[in-house]
């Protein structure tokens, strides 16, 4: 039995994104830039889901490893990777992914609730799920993606920069 959330608008704009075979949603919104993949330049001693920063237009922004927080492998970047750039809890960065594949509005019927054994503290970053003509994109609640630590360190390396 599903679990239909309760959702203030009729739908929802997401930018849909993959990560190996998974899709994944971010709040248009919330999304400042969608970037072609570009040279990073490496920080030493940076966490390992930080890949380097950027100069976007100006400003230095921290690329996060997506892949890295879901655990997964590393995956060399390509024509289709993309930079995400985005701001959460005040900071600005960007999330790589493998590839942007759309813009979609997704009526609120189609949303569910995250499944009870998927919950847990280490997994707050899942809003909710989207069943869409049978794919099932993970949406993502944007300000629980980075742990209290992430954001620390992020910020200790941007402070330093």
């Amino acid at each position: 039995m599903e679990t239909k959330i309760s959702v203030q608008t009729t739908q929802m704009k997401q930018v849909i994104f993959t990560l190996g075979e998974e899709e994944f949603g971010l709040d248009i919104m919330l999304v400042n830039a969608i970037e072609k993949y570009t040279d990073l330049i490496p920080i030493p001693n940076a966490p390992s889901y930080i890949r380097g920063i950027i100069n976007l237009r100006g400003d230095v922004i921290p690329v996060f490893s997506l892949r890295k927080k879901f655990g997964l492998a590393d995956k060399e970047a390509d024509d289709n990777t993309k930079l995400i750039v985005t701001k959460s809890n005040g900071i600005f960065l960007a999330y790589e992914v493998d590839a942007v594949k759309e813009i979609l509005e997704i009526p609120a019927e189609h949303l569910s609730e995250t499944p009870a054994i998927v919950k847990s503290i280490h997994t707050s970053y899942i809003q909710c799920v989207a069943n869409i003509n049978g794919r099932m994109i993970l949406l993502l609640n944007h300000d629980g993606i980075l742990s209290d630590k992430e954001q620390e360190n992020i910020q200790s390396i941007m402070s330093n920069q």
